[in-house]
């Protein structure tokens, strides 16, 4: 099956209950701001599509503002940890250490800020309806040639179910959400990186 084929049949099973909506509500950008300002912490299942078509399955865990962590299902044992201002990506195939990136150089900042603000000057390139969702697609201002963040939302209430991450290299990562739950009791040591260098036995050096 083609990527592109996958994807729509992924993404319409996850917004199957709202399929029967006579007409999608385009949710106005100060409402989608208000969504993730009201919440510090949130857990979901995940399904991610990959840029060369794979799946994955794992769990997201959001601790806002600044900090989330991919745990991925075994017997992929790879994770990635936003903590301390950086995006952490442990390969399971490799024990050189995590692949370092600043937080602020990755489209995924924008709704770990502290505060988000869709409607800032220049960040919200596309705000549109599709099917039964709205679907904003943001971006740094200041900082373009980092890439974008495709949101797809649902109201009555307000719920994200997928993002779309597009890399400067124009590589499309699809990570769809299951059972999301927000305000969930989270365990601060998750997102402790000094913590998961030493449980994955790499040298802590700071």
């Amino acid at each position: 099956m083609k990527r592109r084929d996958l994807l729509s049949l992924t993404l319409a099973c996850a917004l199957m209950p709202w399929a029967g909506a006579a007409r999608a509500e385009l949710l106005p950008l100060d409402r989608i701001s208000a969504y993730f300002n009201a919440f510090t912490t949130a857990r979901a299942q995940f399904t991610q599509i990959n840029p060369d078509g794979t799946l994955a399955t794992g769990r997201l865990m959001i601790h806002r503002p600044g900090r989330v962590r991919f745990e991925y299902d075994p017997p992929d044992a790879s994770l990635v940890m936003a903590a301390a201002g950086s995006v952490n990506i442990f390969d399971a195939r490799s024990n050189s250490g995590p692949s370092v990136y600043p937080l602020g150089q990755t489209p995924l900042g924008l709704i770990l800020a502290p505060q988000v603000d869709l409607a800032r000057a220049r960040m919200v390139v596309g705000h549109f309806t599709e099917g039964p969702a709205t679907h904003v697609i943001a971006q740094d201002p200041d900082y373009p040639q980092y890439g974008s963040i495709t949101l797809v939302f649902t109201s009555g209430p307000v719920e994200l179910r997928q993002w779309v991450i597009t890399d400067d290299m124009g590589r499309e990562t699809t990570v769809i959400l299951n059972d999301m739950v927000t305000g969930a009791p989270l365990d601060v040591a998750l997102f402790d990186l000094d913590r998961e260098l030493r449980r994955r036995g790499l040298v802590v050096d700071r």
